[in-house]
């Protein structure tokens, strides 16, 4: 593959953009650096969406805070002791982070120093395809050889991944979810293994940090590759403290080009884990799902549930009648998920539902 990368991040229109640039020239100043790192880097060779930009730099955080409110930004103190500080900019927020480098780790927590080393701060970073940077002109900086997992689709741990992992446990399921919004063939063995060797870790993350991995993990289009591999490595049962069903998830996935809500986090948990109505209570409870996500999914379960129990399939507007046209249409596919090696279909059903 023959990508000009330069010229694809010229061209981007968050590096182009007026306020980030204003942020830019903030900042640089005394002989400090900003980049672009991340996300929006990888996000941008990859092709997909940017929904924020987060930048690093050598300066330290007072000096970002003075040399931002001097630019006329608005800079907030939003993560302070960590180096980290909101800049506002044309009203769009750009976190700028201290370079930084860790000192001692004792398992999320770490002693840190902040500094003016590139790699050092690339290095404390979870996956190769996140420690790339870019400058204000669009020249990239891959300090650890990333460039070449980002565009071949590679999840990579940086360095040892056990040591990788043991400084957040959470990043066992962020190696699932990164491959399923990026990767392309094969997962990686190395981090694979790590993955496995740590497992128990995960028994020490909170519910609400759980949740918000696993939500973003079943909207990414390799969801129902990354979460089989889950469940054959025992890492489901352990994040959630249930039993899956992969082949209905399988099932459900199919259908997204029909019904769009095939693709949500709500519709996949109710195939994935709602066997009885006490399984759907306890996966609420286990991610801290807000009220609206919980009625949403307990709406989709009993139309799900009132077609596993009839012989037919039931007329579309008896189900909005019952249960609320977003109910019927959450629920159609999933119950079609449910019965996809039965029989009926609910091609035919589906239009009458989004009138």
């Amino acid at each position: 593959m023959t990508v000009n990368v330069d010229d694809i991040l010229r061209r981007a229109d968050w590096l182009n953009a007026p306020g980030i640039q204003d942020v830019f020239s903030a900042i640089e100043q005394d002989g400090d650096q900003a980049r672009v790192v991340g996300g929006a880097v990888r996000n941008t060779l990859l092709g997909h969406p940017v929904p924020d930009v987060d930048i690093a730099t050598s300066a330290r955080p007072e000096d970002v805070m003075q040399r931002a409110a001097q630019a006329g930004l608005k800079p907030v103190g939003t993560g302070l002791e960590h180096g980290t500080i909101t800049v506002i900019s044309s009203g769009f927020p750009y976190e700028v982070t201290t370079l930084r480098e860790d000192v001692e780790t004792f398992g999320r927590q770490a002693r840190v120093v902040f500094g003016k080393d590139w790699v050092k701060d690339a290095e404390r970073r979870d996956f190769t395809m996140n420690a790339l940077y870019v400058d204000r002109h669009g020249g990239l900086h891959d300090p650890l050889g990333g460039l070449g997992d980002c565009l071949e689709g590679r999840v990579r741990f940086i360095g040892d991944p056990d040591t990788r992992i043991k400084e957040d446990y959470l990043r066992i399921l962020r190696f699932f979810r990164i491959y399923a919004a990026y990767g392309r063939g094969e997962l990686d063995a190395g981090g694979l293994s790590a993955c496995l060797r740590q497992r128990d870790g995960l028994r020490r993350l909170s519910a609400e940090r759980i949740g918000h991995e696993m939500r973003r993990l079943l909207r990414a289009p390799l969801a129902a590759t990354a979460l089989r591999l889950m469940n054959d490595c025992g890492l489901w049962e352990i994040a959630t403290g249930g039993l899956a069903r992969i082949d209905d998830f399988d099932a459900l996935r199919t259908m997204k080009d029909v019904a769009p809500e095939a693709g949500d986090h709500e519709v996949g948990l109710v195939v994935l884990a709602g066997f009885v109505r006490e399984d759907l209570e306890r996966i609420c409870d286990r991610f801290r799902l807000s009220n609206a996500e919980r009625k949403r999914m307990r709406t989709a379960w009993a139309v799900t549930k009132r077609l596993k129990q009839s012989n037919e399939m039931p007329q579309a507007s008896s189900l909005v009648y019952e249960y609320g046209k977003q109910g019927a249409i959450d629920g159609l596919p999933c119950g079609r998920a449910g019965r996809h090696r039965n029989g009926w279909t609910m091609m035919h059903s589906e239009p009458c539902c989004r009138k």
